[in-house]
């Protein structure tokens, strides 16, 4: 496995590759507090199942079950900054449809998805998306 410098998005390609070919679980290495927030947002809006932590004595991995319930999913580069009236123009570029899928965002209170925001009414920069 050829790791990058960016451990978010070799998560949801580990994600990804493995819904793809109908596992029921995979082993993302290695975690990461923004990989772990993910993940959360990823199981509140019912993408995965359950995940854990396991201690390897390095840096730690996630044990995550799948669910079967996502299309596709990615990083998006470079991190675009999104303003509270821009957000239909990027939920359009990323989102196949209207309330299907998501676009997880970094924002001043923490990372959430797009409806967050919306609800919030905050901008913030680009993260991910999944559908």
């Amino acid at each position: 496995m050829v790791l990058s410098n960016d451990p978010l998005a070799d998560a949801l390609n580990v994600i990804r590759t493995h819904e793809k070919v109908g596992k029921r679980d995979c082993l993302i290495r290695p975690a990461s507090t923004q990989v772990r927030e993910v993940l959360l947002l990823f199981q509140k809006n019912n993408y995965i199942g359950e995940f854990e932590f396991i201690d390897d004595g390095k840096s730690g991995a996630f044990k995550v079950q799948l669910l079967g319930n996502i299309n596709d999913c990615m990083t998006i580069k470079p991190r675009f900054s999104v303003k509270i009236a821009e957000w239909n123009k990027w939920e359009q570029r990323y989102v196949p449809g209207k309330e299907f899928g998501m676009l997880v965002v970094s924002t001043p209170f923490g990372l959430m998805t797009n409806n967050e925001a919306k609800a919030k009414g905050t901008g913030g920069k680009l993260i991910a998306y999944v559908y």
